[in-house]
């Protein structure tokens, strides 16, 4: 098993006012040569978004973008006609494919908004652009993987073009969770939302740390504290 660590400490961030952010990988004015993407995973950013703020229309192209709620409301508007409203535990995946413009806006004016954006690069690139986004149960991932982005979806997963899974887990204290990769040239990252954790007897993370780790067929997870943790797996380049 190979694998890197972020420390959350590590991250790059940035303070607009209304927006407060935290980048793991570069993105925007943050830029550091050794963290510019995982595999196929490109940016995660890690927002917070003051009342009635965001951002103005603007564009994608080939890239396939995740947004999963972590708290607040999400305003989106995009050229393909959707104008939507996502709340706390929905997840949004978008595929830019040969080129989007959207707008993303906190729908509350007096409460923040808390949000993971995941890009992913695409298996292939100008593709027709797409968009879904649904509401998933937190009581279904205690102590168990809930699966909420597939190549393939077979179940309730929203589909990703690419060969990526997102999964999430709420495990409490004490309890050890398995993560059995779906392909053996994909990488996994995990982000730790809340909690401790130990991953596979050498890795300890805490809240917001982040691990990439490949060359391994699954990965053993015990929460030293109830944890909240995000399991990206991804091709690696």
């Amino acid at each position: 098993m190979k694998s890197i660590i972020h420390k959350a400490n590590t991250r790059g961030n940035a303070d607009y006012g209304w927006l407060k952010t935290n980048y793991t990988f570069s993105f925007a004015d943050y830029y550091d040569p050794d963290r510019v993407h995982f595999g196929t995973l490109r940016v995660l950013n890690d927002d917070f978004i003051d009342g009635g703020m965001g951002f103005g229309k603007h564009p994608h192209d080939n890239m396939e973008i995740v947004t999963i709620m972590l708290d607040g409301e999400l305003k989106h508007s995009d050229s393909m006609g959707h104008t939507q409203v996502l709340h706390k535990n929905e997840v949004q995946v978008m595929s830019a494919g040969t080129g989007i413009f959207h707008s993303e806006f906190n729908n509350l004016p007096d409460k923040p908004l808390r949000l993971l954006q995941i890009w992913v690069f695409p298996e292939r690139k100008n593709i027709q652009p797409r968009y879904d986004q649904k509401e998933f149960d937190p009581n279904a991932r205690i102590n168990q993987w809930q699966t909420l982005v597939a190549p393939a979806p077979v179940k309730e997963e929203l589909e990703i073009k690419q060969n990526a899974w997102f999964s999430m887990t709420s495990l409490e204290q004490g309890k050890s969770l398995t993560y059995n990769l779906h392909d053996s040239k994909n990488g996994l990252y995990l982000f730790l939302l809340t909690g401790k954790a130990s991953v596979s007897k050498e890795i300890e993370l805490e809240q917001r740390d982040g691990a990439g780790i490949w060359d391994t067929p699954s990965v053993d997870i015990t929460a030293t504290s109830q944890s909240d943790i995000l399991a990206i797996e991804i091709p690696m380049l």
